[in-house]
């Protein structure tokens, strides 16, 4: 009988890893070192051979080492962190900027795998399958009637590279079943996800998350509103958790001048990197907003660091998340992988923007919200909490702080009327989907703005909405319908519109953005 109930063994393990990991990290990116011929690592084999032939229960070890792994990962900070081989795959497929599968987006509906999007440059585009499509079958397996997860679909129709599958597909608008035989190939996963002109001059690019293809989308989105005749832009890092920071001090390359210093980076033994920025720059002259909240974390803060401390941007927002540690993936030698930190990065007054933790709360970390919320810092902006002892000032005289996060020179608050209660919105994504799934061809006429402008007009489709939750009894303030129109309409369009078009949707009447255009306004 195979017993996971194993605390003893799993704390046994958990600090011979412990002692092991705490004698070799003090090394400088040597390949190798914790699985070397030394006592400490025999000390391991030898524990685990004896749980394996000698213990009284039958255990899997695999999972205890997982276990014991990620309780010493993490005692070290909030930061470092213990992948299994498939939660690895999954992290790298965020930010290599792309996966393996056949490139389309779906819903389980009512027992049926219906896409809803066709991701561009996938081979499901290549081969014309269409939103809508009903997949009956991935080879053998059926996929209808089988009361499948999402996970389970998934698994189905990924694969390796050059692998075939072959769908059969039903196609609801022409009534017909077709086959398609796929290769699985890669499938672009785009970290900038918006790019358009705001006004006759100001340039708007949203980026998502630093994957390895970031700065080469923004470069390409960049060039492109430049030759558009836009002579400032709107950089929205809002909700982007960061990634990898050589794209990050790429991308603060583009508006800063030859030499400026972007970030530094220092190690436990003192080591000092910096990164400056060069002569490429194709945007050192145009004035630069950079849009940020709570959840701007990581590389997000390094670019909004470079420019707030080369005094080069207006920071719109809200205080930033407040990362400043540098993390490197290791490997274990099994495809599993350790992400530890390994530095510290510090803007180019000096400051660290890291706030700060404590190893004994590492829940309480990443629950700030609440925390900024109830102190009113999210409403208010004398509500931000500043250290003066480590106050910085820039080259021209600009007041900036260290110690958690980014503060904004310009703050807008949180909106809180978008919080509704969950009898508003339980069915809003069902309802949204199976409209647009019975509407696609009448939906195919609108453009970005006359769906903006002229969508639903009198109301027909929030009261379909309203009858099938059942609350058209209820007296529902004028502030809370107009949320629950706006949130209909922006998950219609998510349905129909690609993220470009999606985001200049949920976009308009921004308040961040009406800050940005307030500001032009005055100068």
């Amino acid at each position: 009988m195979k017993n996971n109930n194993n605390t003893p063994l799993y704390i046994g393990i958990a600090v011979a890893i412990g002692i092991l990991i705490g004698s070799v990290l003090n090394f400088a990116n040597r390949p190798g070192t914790i699985f070397s011929k030394s006592a400490e690592s025999a000390k391991i084999k030898r524990l685990i051979n004896y749980i394996q032939y000698d213990y009284v229960d039958e255990v899997d070890t695999d999972y205890l080492l997982d276990g014991a792994i990620n309780h010493v990962v993490s005692k070290l900070d909030p930061h470092s962190v213990y992948f299994t081989k498939d939660e690895l795959q999954s992290q790298n497929e965020q930010f290599e900027g792309n996966f393996v599968g056949i490139g389309v987006q779906f819903v389980v509906n009512k027992d049926s795998v219906i896409i809803t999007k066709i991701l561009k440059g996938g081979p499901s585009e290549r081969l014309g399958l269409k939103p809508s499509d009903r997949i009956l079958f991935a080879n053998k397996d059926s996929l209808s009637n089988a009361n499948l997860t999402s996970n389970e679909v998934i698994k189905l129709l990924k694969g390796e590279q050059g692998t075939e599958v072959m769908l059969n597909v039903y196609r609801p608008s022409e009534n017909k079943i077709i086959n398609y035989d796929l290769t699985r190939g890669d499938v672009p996963i785009k970290s900038v996800s918006a790019q358009y002109m705001l006004t006759d001059e100001i340039g708007f690019i949203k980026v998502d998350r630093f994957a390895k293809t970031t700065y080469a989308e923004f470069k390409e989105a960049l060039d492109k509103l430049i030759a558009d005749g836009m002579k400032e832009l709107v950089l929205d890092l809002r909700d982007n958790p960061g990634g990898f920071m050589v794209e990050a001090n790429k991308i603060a390359d583009e508006f800063l001048e030859d030499g400026k210093l972007i970030v530094f980076t220092k190690n436990k033994r003192g080591d000092i990197e910096k990164d400056f920025a060069t002569e490429k720059g194709a945007f050192e002259n145009g004035h630069v907003y950079i849009l940020m909240n709570e959840n701007s974390a990581s590389a997000s803060e390094i670019v909004a660091g470079a420019l707030q401390d080369n005094d080069r941007g207006t920071i719109i927002g809200r205080r930033s998340f407040g990362k400043g540690l540098v993390q490197q993936t290791m490997d274990l030698g099994d495809g599993s992988a350790v992400r530890l930190t390994i530095a510290r990065y510090y803007t180019p007054t000096g400051r660290s923007i890291q706030k700060p933790y404590d190893l004994n709360h590492s829940k309480e970390y990443y629950a700030q919200f609440n925390k900024r919320f109830e102190s009113g810092e999210l409403m208010f902006a004398d509500s931000i909490k500043v250290n003066d002892s480590l106050k910085f000032t820039t080259p021209k005289g600009k007041i900036v702080y260290g110690g958690g996060g980014i503060v904004p020179d310009v703050f807008v608050s949180i909106d809180t009327t978008q919080y509704l209660e969950n009898r508003y919105l339980i069915g809003l994504n069902r309802f949204s989907f199976d409209y647009v799934d019975r509407n696609r061809e009448s939906l195919k006429k609108y453009t970005v703005e006359s769906f903006i402008n002229n969508f639903d007009p009198d109301d027909k489709i929030i009261n379909q909405y309203l009858d099938e939750i059942d609350v058209h009894d209820l007296l529902i303030p004028d502030y809370k319908m107009a949320i629950i129109k706006k949130a209909i309409k922006t998950t219609i369009a998510q349905n129909i519109f690609d993220d470009n078009q999606y985001n200049q949707i949920i976009l308009a009447n921004d308040t961040m953005l009406g800050k940005v255009i307030e500001l032009e306004n005055t100068k």
